[in-house]
């Protein structure tokens, strides 16, 4: 993993021209939207200034810019190509757009956050939408991030709940890490997982200050996300920090792409989607796995009917997810029997790890109340009457094993209550 030097405090914008410097840049490219301009892009061109460096900015004048082709396409055309470092003053979509053109270009880049609200800041990917469909790309990690906690707490509110949703996620990735090593044997890092476990504890005993903008709270928020990302590069995948909880918030940002319904923010969403996830694994708890059942429902499966109902409810991003089904498998008869056999010899150790690693829902929802998140799919602009189906679709979106996958292999994916 290639070293990220990480600045993080109050006042720390000031060092940029100490950094810009460490490059040897002779031009700098500055890369802002409208919002995230106010926020800290005029600062960062004004500390720029008084250090006499030279640089070339473009601001996206979209208030809410898309993370998509034509957005990247858009950096790439606005790009001054004289410049040999880029600094980038946001957040998400920001970071995402600017980690493309930083792997395309092959020049450093620096990222100035604007706020805690994405764990994809120390990441080597970005989360785009490509043809319809999130995707993650292969992109290029930020050299330098600096967090100026004293930007990072004027933040939204939001924003500022949204990132500490996106860390109360890695309940639920740590736990479906742990059960996928068991059930399909799939590596599993606990050093990696317990690097994870300490920035979210942090986050969870700082988050009644959060909202107060306190600058430990904000501070413990933003070095977990950065934490989360590192673990991601560690582990060489995105499961220390993403799950089943992730990939609803996929199929409502999918859905919002194709049939224009509301797409709230990713760490908002996936808040929701660990509330959800929560009170799914609790039902899963009191099950006992029934062979008969299972071997019945993977049997009476109709692919055909999979197919035709997912690309009703996603469009044609359900494409994708069915030619992974035709490279993955995870339908066939004897490779499902194989994992049921596993799952019935450590259902114990399974439930275990669920008990382990979960908080129960009632303590999730409560910090989600306390950092004024919303608690349920209605205040997300979701039709409740569709989570049975975004539930059932999440077992496609990646080739991961996650909850929904194993109420497959169960056979009681469409028993449990969504909501």
């Amino acid at each position: 993993m290639a070293e990220i030097k990480t600045i993080i405090g109050n006042g720390v914008v000031n060092q940029l021209p100490e950094v810009v410097k460490n490059f040897g840049a002779k031009k700098v490219f500055v890369l802002a939207d409208v919002n995230t301009d106010k926020a800290a892009g005029g600062l960062v061109c004004d500390i720029l200034d008084k250090a006499e460096i030279v640089y070339s900015k473009y601001v996206m004048q979209n208030e809410k810019p898309t993370p998509d082709e034509h957005t990247v396409g858009s950096v790439m055309m606005h790009f001054d190509s004289k410049c040999d470092l880029i600094v980038a003053v946001g957040s998400g979509v920001i970071n995402d757009v600017t980690k493309i053109l930083a792997n395309i270009s092959g020049l450093p880049y620096v990222i100035v956050a604007t706020a805690p609200s994405m764990d994809g800041y120390a990441s080597a990917t970005s989360s785009m939408e490509r043809d319809g469909l999130k995707v993650s790309l292969p992109s290029k990690c930020a050299d330098v991030i600096i967090g100026d906690v004293d930007i990072m707490k004027n933040a939204p509110d939001h924003l500022l709940s949204a990132g500490l949703g996106d860390m109360l996620a890695k309940y639920v990735s740590i736990c479906e890490w742990r059960i996928a090593n068991i059930i399909t044997g799939e590596f599993y890092s606990e050093p990696i997982a317990q690097m994870v476990r300490e920035a979210l504890k942090r986050c969870v005993d700082n988050s009644a200050g959060l909202m107060k903008r306190d600058d430990e709270a904000v501070k413990a928020v933003f070095e977990g996300l950065i934490i989360c990302g590192q673990a991601m590069a560690l582990a060489g995948v995105s499961r220390p920090a993403s799950g089943v909880e992730h990939y609803f918030s996929h199929v409502w940002d999918m859905r919002a792409l194709e049939f224009g319904t509301k797409a709230e923010l990713h760490g908002t969403q996936c808040a929701v989607g660990t509330l959800l996830a929560s009170k799914l694994y609790e039902q899963i708890k009191k099950m006992t796995p029934d062979r008969e059942k299972a071997m019945k429902y993977a049997a009476d499966f109709d692919h055909d009917k999979w197919a035709a109902d997912l690309k009703k409810f996603l469009g044609k991003g359900a494409d994708a997810m069915i030619a992974l089904e035709g490279k993955e498998k995870k339908y066939d008869i004897a490779k499902h029997a194989e994992r049921f056999d596993v799952i019935e010899a450590r259902w114990n150790d399974i439930l275990k790890v669920i008990e382990e690693e979960l908080p129960s829902s009632a303590e999730l929802e409560a910090c989600l109340v306390e950092i004024k998140a919303p608690t349920n799919v209605e205040a997300l602009g979701v039709d409740p009457a569709t989570l049975p189906e975004t539930f059932r679709a999440t077992k496609d979106i990646r080739d991961k094993y996650v909850l929904s996958r194993l109420a497959w292999d169960l056979g009681v994916l469409d028993e449990l209550v969504v909501g």
